[in-house]
């Protein structure tokens, strides 16, 4: 077998409205490989497809930009990376959103990376599913689908932390994921 390298994880939230102050700290003084920030579940996805609705500029973590002003600099300048679900239901907006926050603080040459593909929405929509509830199918349903969502592994996060980013950020992902996402891949890994 051979050696073991330790890997410094930090729990930065463990809920969508999770204080911010204990992720400070752990950015600044735990000298971290890796600040998690665990920030959904279900309702909260749900909740951010709503918003999206409403706005398509949003539906990520209300509380995103709060955490991302807080941590990035220490992180930054510690090297230390930032995995987080907090894109809810729209991952890509808040990968622009930590971007233009890292602009701001002046941080160049953050890498982040952004991990989709866990919205089927449409994909449930377009099979028509039978409503266990009801035994009729889902068009039957008087009210428009939220959301679907499916959890996204492990692998996608690794392979984005492998080529090099800084930050990765997802949608949903199973809970386990944005704390083993460090873990080599099959295909060369960290």
């Amino acid at each position: 077998m051979g050696r073991v390298t330790p890997v410094r994880i930090g729990a930065g939230a463990g809920f969508a409205g999770d204080r911010i102050d204990p992720a400070v700290e752990l950015a600044e003084r735990a000298e971290l490989d890796y600040l998690v920030f665990e920030c959904l579940g279900e309702r909260t996805v749900a909740l951010g497809h709503k918003r999206r609705r409403e706005d398509p500029a949003t539906g990520f973590d209300p509380l995103l930009e709060a955490r991302m002003r807080a941590v990035l600099p220490a992180c930054h300048r510690q090297g230390t990376r930032i995995i987080t679900n907090s894109g809810s239901a729209n991952p890509t907006a808040a990968g622009e959103l930590i971007a233009r926050v890292a602009t701001e603080l002046g941080l160049d040459g953050l890498r982040i990376a952004v991990v989709t593909g866990d919205d089927i929405t449409h994909l449930v929509a377009d099979l028509d599913p039978m409503l266990w509830e009801t035994g009729e199918p889902l068009s039957r349903w008087p009210h428009p689908l939220m959301s679907a969502n499916v959890y996204i592994g492990a692998e996608p996060i690794a392979e984005a932390l492998a080529r090099g980013a800084d930050v990765v950020v997802t949608g949903r992902c199973a809970d386990p994921s944005s704390t083993s996402g460090h873990w080599p891949t099959s295909s060369g890994g960290t």
